[in-house]
């Protein structure tokens, strides 16, 4: 009985730590614990009653909770408040699989999340999904303490089950259902100067684009009247790897002269994304199940005489700047952490917030064979992208280079988002 009242009483002072509006309620379950067994030498009377008191502290009851768009105060999305009980009895689906090899990784992405959430454009863009700024910064401060001093993955799991509450994402279907990709930074030749070799440019931001009427010209537009002459930072060699610096949104660009140039998204046309592969596959091109990178890269280069037609099927249009050596940047403006930022809808979820991922990647085997493995793994919603829209879509960073390009080529599959705030 003693051993059940100390994991009770440890539960609940984790609470107090968390959220320190409840130290009324601790100073109530003395009250009763006191009226219910009249003095200390009865207490064992009121511990079945106590437990009760104890764990519903603990656990929260399931709810919805609205998200509002402040341009028109419609409800967008619906976040279910899980019973973390649960969710953490379930083949440990609060474990981060990452935890025990790179722990300093998780922390310094968390430093950028608090980076962020301190700016007056986080006071502006809070509070969402019915959270405020506050308290997003007091759990990512609870968060990255937790994970700096807690020595065991056990003990971690078991104080995030007590101090947070998860929030899921709605996803797809409104039952949780979340589509999963990955993106990267290439590396790829580059040259600052157009020749024979090097002939498709990626553009900085025009200085008018804000005064532009609108609809903003196609890609298809302004590729064929070339109206951003003069805006040309870079020239690649491949059209379709300049188009894929405008779907992942930056590059390392190793230039003719053995320098490398960073380049990072800038902005964008007032004009909808539409994907390339979805395209394909409406025309019976490719099969939807084989939709992947490497698929779309394999076919373009026995098919380039079609490439044109289907990049300007996407009427989207990215621009650049250099970022002079800086690492790739999310969209909140802080360095994004391989395998451990994620983008989504920033319309509807939390900016640099904390967050656990369930879904499958490729990781490579001890050949070096990439095959799919389920992950459990907290991450930070630093990032968005054109092609990133509603509670049903995120996009997980992979890093730089060929190897992560081959990771994020190969993610499609379903999952689940949730996002944790202390109780």
């Amino acid at each position: 009985m003693w051993p059940t009242l100390k994991i009770l009483l440890r539960t609940s002072l984790r609470n107090l730590k968390g959220n320190f509006k409840q130290k009324s309620d601790l100073r109530l379950l003395w009250v009763f614990m006191i009226l219910n067994g009249a003095c200390l030498g009865t207490l064992s009377m009121a511990l079945p009653t106590l437990a009760q008191v104890l764990l519903s502290l603990a656990t929260p009851k399931a709810t919805i909770l609205p998200e509002r768009d402040r341009r028109n105060n419609s409800i967008i999305s619906k976040f279910i408040q899980v019973d973390v009980s649960k969710i953490s009895t379930e083949s440990q689906n609060l474990q981060d699989d990452l935890l025990e090899s790179d722990r300093p990784k998780l922390i310094q992405a968390i430093d950028h999340s608090l980076k962020f959430i301190r700016t007056p454009t986080a006071a502006k863009l809070y509070p969402r999904a019915g959270i405020s700024r506050d308290r997003m910064e007091k759990s990512l401060m609870r968060f990255r303490y937790l994970a700096e001093t807690i020595p065991t993955s056990a003990e971690f799991q078991q104080a995030i089950a007590e101090e947070f509450t998860l929030l899921q994402s709605p996803g797809l279907d409104g039952k949780g259902n979340v589509q999963f990709t990955g993106y990267y930074e290439a590396v790829y030749p580059a040259s600052r100067q157009r020749t024979s070799e090097f002939n498709y440019p990626l553009y900085r931001l025009p200085a008018d684009l804000k005064s532009w009427r609108n609809p903003h010209p196609s890609r298809a537009d302004l590729e064929k009247n070339n109206r951003l002459k003069g805006l040309e930072i870079a020239y690649l060699r491949d059209r379709f790897q300049a188009f894929l610096i405008h779907v992942q949104g930056s590059a390392q660009l190793q230039l003719t002269d053995n320098t490398t140039l960073t380049v990072g998204y800038a902005g964008k046309t007032d004009q909808p994304y539409n994907s390339i592969g979805k395209e394909l596959v409406k025309d019976g091109k490719i099969k939807l199940e084989d939709v992947t990178l490497q698929a779309l890269i394999a076919y373009f280069e026995q098919h380039p005489q079609e490439l044109e037609g289907y990049l300007w099927r996407n009427p989207s249009f990215v621009f650049f700047r250099e970022t002079f050596g800086k690492p790739a940047t999310g969209s909140i403006g802080v360095a994004v952490t391989p395998e451990r930022t994620i983008a989504t809808d920033k319309s509807l979820m939390p900016p640099g917030g904390i967050a656990l991922i369930r879904t499958q990647i490729p990781i490579a085997d001890s050949t070096g064979k990439l095959e799919f493995r389920p992950i459990s793994r907290f991450v930070l919603d630093q990032d968005t992208g054109g092609a990133i829209k509603g509670a049903g879509r995120v996009d997980i960073f992979m890093g730089t280079g060929d190897l992560a390009k081959q990771r994020a080529g190969l993610i499609s599959g379903m999952g689940e988002l949730y996002y944790l705030v202390l109780k």
